[in-house]
């Protein structure tokens, strides 16, 4: 749960790393700013901030902004009746995010949540800088982290389900809970 008066500081945080990237977004776009703690109570560790740019019922694109440090915990995107689950593309954009998928195992631990390490199964590390992508396909756990100044990705998807995604960790809770102050 967080509160309201940590989720505009986190917004803002977010809104001006996005602001410094130069991508073109109007003030309007940046107050949509989702901030994400996964249900953990930690959002500057354990968490994310999502700004959409568009989502229709079959592509979306979302910019990510990781803090230094902050994790975004390994998940994956399940089938959904007929359809295979999301597909995803991570491009980096601004700064630098370390990315972690299933995969040849030469992730440093350093680069893992010390008090968490047992809920990062997926050790294919990646560092993704402006114009590195990786390339997920539906299924395949994934996490992403904020790299040692914090970065930004862009996120094109196939149709979006977030709350749907599954989590290593049995803690997570998709839908982050407000409170007011």
């Amino acid at each position: 749960m967080i509160k309201r008066s940590k989720e505009r500081e986190l917004r803002e945080r977010a809104n001006e790393i996005l602001r410094m990237t130069g991508f073109p977004l109007s003030e309007d776009e940046l107050k949509t700013t989702a901030i994400a703690d996964f249900g953990l109570n930690n959002p500057e560790r354990e968490g994310a901030q999502i700004l959409t740019l568009f989502a229709t019922e079959r592509i979306s694109a979302k910019l990510i902004v990781l803090f230094p440090g902050q994790f975004l915990p390994e998940h994956w995107h399940p089938p959904v009746g007929n359809d295979p689950g999301k597909e995803e593309i991570l491009r980096g954009l601004f700064g630098e995010c370390h990315y972690g998928e299933e995969g040849e195992d030469n992730c440093p631990l350093s680069a893992l949540p010390e008090e968490k390490r047992d809920q990062y199964s997926t050790r294919s590390f990646h560092v993704l800088t402006p114009g590195k992508q990786v390339i997920i396909p539906s299924g395949k756990k994934h996490w992403i982290s904020g790299g040692e100044k914090g970065g930004v990705v862009i996120s094109f998807s196939t149709c979006v389900r977030d709350a749907l995604d599954q989590f290593t960790d049995k803690e997570v809770e998709r839908i982050t809970v407000f409170e007011e102050d």
